[in-house]
């Protein structure tokens, strides 16, 4: 019987998608299954969908500040209190730098990710700043190998890998993030959205509920 596999649609700009990343990442439950991270621009998801950005719904952006907080409680996530400044700000360089990583160290692609979330969702940098965002692949792959990736940045090939990676997300159906493909040991494949749905995951996957975090999560 084949491993469950689980595929992560991320954007940097996203606070729930960096959450599912955190947990995807560190939980001892997802650690019973396959985790594959795609680098989307979740600006490109919301136009093609005709989606509003929440922070221009009355109400929703205050709740929505509110609910990150009391989600990365829940789980023990690192974040800022406070949403970093200005919010939102472009993602796209750094989405297509993540892209070239994807070309060149595929297997560094997560570390990559969680050094630019921990710039952005923790030590709340401007992420849509070339300096920021270079200094988080630095951090990770070395000062040369980043060096390379940011070039590429700037190249057909990672703009052609984020159209690609972005428009099989609204194949998949997404319509905002995080979006999760799970599919089970049976091979039967569903997608998900939200944070709040990860215990829906979880229960699809056919994984163990490792964590007392997961209680939250009916």
């Amino acid at each position: 019987m084949a491993r469950p596999k689980l595929t992560l649609f991320l954007d940097v700009i996203s606070p729930f998608a960096y959450m599912a990343w955190y947990v995807t990442k560190n939980s001892p439950t997802f650690k019973q299954c396959d985790v594959t991270y795609i680098p989307i621009f979740l600006g490109g998801v919301m136009q093609a969908c005709g989606n509003i950005p929440p922070i221009n719904i009355k109400n929703k952006g205050e709740w929505i500040n509110i609910e990150r907080l009391r989600w990365a409680k829940q789980f023990n996530i690192p974040i800022c209190e406070k949403s970093p400044e200005p919010f939102p700000q472009s993602t796209l360089n750094a989405m297509r730098a993540l892209c070239a990583v994807t070309s060149v160290h595929p297997e560094r692609l997560s570390d990559c990710f969680g050094a630019m979330y921990q710039a952005f969702w923790v030590d709340r940098k401007s992420i849509s700043k070339p300096e920021v965002w270079t200094a988080a692949l630095i951090e990770v792959l070395g000062e040369s190998e980043a060096k390379k990736i940011v070039e590429m940045s700037s190249g057909a090939e990672a703009k052609k890998i984020l159209k690609e990676n972005t428009d099989l997300a609204l194949a998949e159906g997404a319509f905002g993030l995080p979006w999760f493909v799970a599919t089970n040991a049976e091979g039967v494949k569903e997608g998900f959205w939200g944070f709040d749905h990860l215990g829906q995951v979880v229960d699809h996957l056919g994984v163990n509920r490792m964590e007392s975090s997961f209680r939250a999560m009916l």
